[in-house]
């Protein structure tokens, strides 16, 4: 059985020789993501792994003629492929899940550093300003949470964030007994109306586009934090900005931001920017952005890749296929 990694990177190869023996799988690897150039790499393998970059359907096109009828991606979110062409000739895919600790944690990470104006202090702190100025922050336990979504990542939030002694609402089209534990399902009016702090934990779905916009921010509760490390469509950079210039919006922590598929994951430091709202947004010392980092752990990675194999070795031996979309 064989198997050809796309955008495979350097942590990840590292633990390619563990997961190859385990599995008992030939593991084949590049760095870069598929392209019509290099499809020809993975020639004589069955099945393909690759990460968020998007996947053209000619490329999807290749790999079938080539026999290839299996694609795993090393993420959760399959916003980057097309699964209704896949569909369409033939081509299996499916996600993975890797520990929900890592985006959660650092959601929590980001709640806490946008209450205590941390940007703020360490942005003054590195020009020798050590008074106290505006530093006052809050604390989260006077805060109400708004957590939207509750699968695995909202559920662990939920856990994480309870220990803080605040008040906790929970929007999701499908409720879950877990959470109520901890937190009461209201719906999305009023998480966006009742809450001091919202936290985006849903995917990049159609119906989830823009859930706050130009329309609706307006209606959030004056000094709200926003935190949203799920995916960027799920929030309108330019409500971000007007709530944040009309003092509606008190702070963001964006591990993600709209339009990120063309921003994030590769080096600009040498080039002019083109996105002007993200531009903007981090410019603000009440705006906290990280470049779609959160899942980024020893833990995190080596879910990715093994669920991966996992998914493949499934496929090639006609089991039952865990996490499988089409």
């Amino acid at each position: 059985m064989k198997i050809f990694m796309y955008s495979c990177k350097k942590d990840e190869q590292i633990i390619l020789p563990q997961i190859s023996k385990k599995y008992g799988v030939e593991i084949g690897f590049c760095e870069m993501q598929p392209t019509m150039e290099n499809c020809k790499l993975a020639e004589g393998y069955d099945c393909i792994s690759m990460l968020a970059t998007i996947l053209d359907n000619q490329i999807m096109d290749k790999f079938k003629g080539m026999g290839i009828g299996f694609i795993s991606t090393r993420t959760i979110g399959v916003e980057h492929i097309d699964l209704n062409h896949a569909k369409k000739i033939g081509v299996q895919v499916a996600h993975i899940l890797y520990s929900p600790n890592a985006i959660a944690d650092f959601a929590v990470m980001l709640m806490l550093m946008c209450l205590r104006k941390a940007k703020y202090i360490m942005k003054r702190y590195e020009v020798k300003d050590y008074e106290l100025g505006r530093n006052q922050g809050r604390e989260l336990r006077n805060m109400t949470v708004g957590v939207v979504g509750t699968g695995r990542i909202g559920r662990t939030v939920i856990k994480e964030i309870s220990g803080f002694g605040c008040k906790i609402l929970a929007y999701d089209l499908f409720e879950n007994e877990e959470t109520k534990k901890y937190a009461g399902y209201v719906s999305y009016d009023e998480i966006l109306e009742k809450c001091d702090v919202i936290t985006f934990h849903v995917p990049a779905v159609k119906e989830n586009h823009h859930m706050i916009n130009l329309n609706n921010v307006s209606r959030l509760k004056p000094g709200v934090v926003i935190i949203n490390t799920a995916r960027g469509s799920l929030i309108d950079n330019r409500a971000l900005i007007k709530g944040i210039e009309e003092n509606i919006i008190g702070a963001v922590g964006m591990d993600v931001i709209d339009n990120e598929p063309v921003y994030y994951n590769f080096d600009h430091k040498d080039m002019r920017l083109e996105d002007h709202d993200a531009i903007i947004l981090e410019s603000f010392s009440n705006a906290i952005i990280t470049p779609h980092t959160a899942f980024y752990t020893d833990q995190a990675v080596h879910d990715m890749v093994e669920n991966s194999v996992a998914a493949c070795c499934q496929y090639m031996k006609k089991e039952k296929i865990d996490w499988r979309i089409v």
